[in-house]
């Protein structure tokens, strides 16, 4: 799909790699000089232009592309999956020159949820992640990952994202699973997109250095094939893309957030999050809700959300109680998140170091009508979120 050799998997980083990296990036350190920093600022005012910001934006600290999706008919979802690559500038440039420097790290998580009657659903997911100088070999000389500027366009190996005017196509693969799994989709936009806060630009704490440029790109129309095993499935459903980058993101005080990106079935999309303290209480809430015709969107202000959880599941392989139903007073309503499979946790540990829980979910209106699906994303559960 991107000239990438089909077989061609990036090299692994040993676990004292890694870890080497991970520090670096939890530490901070200064800007490596790979693309325009001034190009990549986050701040208040910067219009976003497309197609350059579905692109990568090198300069900024934390970058990813975020693709969720549901599949079936609306009142029986099939299956939810979801697909992440991440982008984190290292800093190491300047204590290790050269072409062959890991000035940026790129990242990778998949996860396909196959719903099924009560207690016979199930979670698959997988990681990657590889080293890379930042640069962008000819066409003659493919890479085996990379991320372009000019457009959106990232990849791990086999495992890509593209934007192809309205269009955009993904897949991974995971062969070493048991049994084997794929997912490959093609998604039509629906919508211009949406820009989240204060038109793209999106506070995430009560300083305006943690923020993100951030845009949502709900109501993709999606035609899916699945590879499960030795059977293949073919099916469409409803999507949703989240861009976002940023420099400094989580305030110090915060443990982790929860998140939805809803497509509701009447042609609006919910977003609404909030990042916790370690008590549990909220430390900024935000959100929108678009209507139906892509042109009025209400942002919501930090005190229009107020969450609370109403049910927990216990993971048995981490030992986190995660909400997997939530009431939610918003301007859209009293609403209500409820997970369609508690077991959808994921444990990055051989990538992001993190673990969390990522989900489809529905969406309940004040008399228990199901009027959306879509996703419902928690972290600091198991440990404070460190990006």
């Amino acid at each position: 799909m991107i000239g990438v050799r089909p077989h061609e998997r990036p090299h692994a980083l040993s676990s004292a790699s890694r870890r080497r990296l991970l520090l670096a990036l939890a530490a901070g350190l200064g800007a490596d000089g790979v693309g325009s920093t001034t190009a990549d600022e986050v701040r208040r005012g910067r219009l976003l232009q497309f197609p350059r910001d579905h692109g990568a934006h090198p300069g900024s600290r934390t970058e990813w592309w975020y693709v969720t999706a549901w599949l079936g008919a609306a009142q029986a979802p099939s299956h939810g999956l979801q697909l992440t690559f991440f982008r984190h500038r290292t800093g190491l440039a300047d204590s290790l020159p050269g072409r062959l420097a890991p000035r940026q790290l790129l990242f990778a998580h998949a996860a396909l949820t196959e719903l099924g009657p009560p207690g016979k659903g199930r979670h698959r997911h997988a990681e990657r992640i590889v080293r890379w100088n930042g640069e962008i070999a000819g066409a003659a000389t493919p890479q085996a990952a990379g991320a372009m500027s000019q457009d959106a366009q990232v990849w791990i190996g086999d495992w890509q994202l593209q934007r192809q005017g309205e269009r955009w196509q993904m897949q991974a693969r995971e062969a070493a699973a048991n049994p084997p799994w794929a997912l490959r989709l093609e998604l039509q936009a629906t919508q211009p997109p949406l820009l989240q806060g204060d038109r793209g630009f999106s506070r995430k704490g009560p300083m305006e250095t943690h923020a993100s440029h951030y845009y949502s790109l709900p109501q993709l129309a999606v035609q899916a094939t699945l590879e499960l095993g030795g059977r293949r499935v073919e099916t469409g459903g409803r999507a949703w893309l989240d861009h976002e980058w940023s420099q400094a993101l989580l305030v110090p005080e915060a443990v982790g957030w929860d998140w939805i990106g809803i497509n509701l079935f009447d042609g609006r999309a919910l977003t609404a999050f909030q990042l916790r303290r370690a008590d549990g209480h909220a430390l900024w809430t935000g959100g929108s809700l678009r209507d139906n015709g892509a042109d009025a969107t209400r942002i919501f202000a930090p005190r229009d959300l107020q969450w609370s959880p109403e049910r927990h599941w216990h993971s048995a392989a981490t030992g986190a109680d995660y909400p997997t139903s939530w009431r939610i007073v918003s301007p859209a309503g009293t609403l209500r998140v409820r997970a369609l499979l508690d077991a959808q946790e994921l444990g990055a540990r051989r990538s992001t170091g993190t673990i969390y829980w990522e989900g489809l979910s529905e969406l309940l209106d004040e008399g228990g009508r199901r009027i959306g699906l879509g996703y419902l994303e928690m972290t600091g559960y198991a440990g404070r979120m460190e990006l």
